[in-house]
């Protein structure tokens, strides 16, 4: 998304600008004509381990140029549940159906503004992949390998709670 420039209320310019707010002073994009604020939240984001035929599952998006595997992502839509929200992702991006769901935990990812809600997903069915995706590969679990971003630390307490020591690569993040 982009940065907001003028006050989407009266169209004035928006200036940094920094008021007492209740946890002390904090620097905004805010309107010096009608007082609006851009509060500029995280935004919240879902992701799956999921397990499919006794396997991690990781697909490649379409809109990375890098050669990388991660988790099935996707934002919340209005009036959606986090736990509905992650299912209609999996079923989106990759056919399957959930038969069982269970948060790992909630983890930021800074560099995007966005705070992930994890959770580890069995899944079912044949994979048939959505145009947002473009390959996916099952691995074994002391075979799969974690980044060092929000989504692979995710991966990584799941590997733990399993009984698996993750092992980190370097993170080579998408250019998109």
């Amino acid at each position: 998304m982009g940065e907001y420039r003028f006050c989407p209320l009266c169209a004035t310019p928006l200036t940094w600008t920094t008021q007492d707010e209740d946890g002390g002073p904090k620097e905004r994009l805010r309107c010096a004509a009608c007082g609006w604020t851009h509060w500029n939240n995280p935004t919240p984001v879902l992701a799956a381990v999921i397990q499919y035929d006794d396997r991690i599952l990781l697909a490649r998006n379409a809109a990375w140029t890098r050669n990388f595997y991660g988790l099935i992502t996707g934002f919340m839509e209005a009036g959606e549940s986090p736990k509905d929200g992650i299912i209609r992702e999996i079923r989106e991006e990759t056919n399957l159906q959930t038969s069982e769901l269970h948060l790992i935990g909630a983890y930021e990812f800074l560099r995007m503004n966005q705070v992930i809600i994890a959770y580890h997903a069995v899944a079912h069915g044949e994979v048939k992949l959505s145009p947002e995706l473009v390959d996916y590969r099952l691995y074994e679990y002391d075979k799969v390998r974690c980044w060092t971003a929000g989504t692979g630390y995710a991966l990584a307490d799941w590997l733990r709670s399993r009984g698996h020591e993750p092992v980190f690569v370097e993170h080579v993040r998408p250019t998109t």
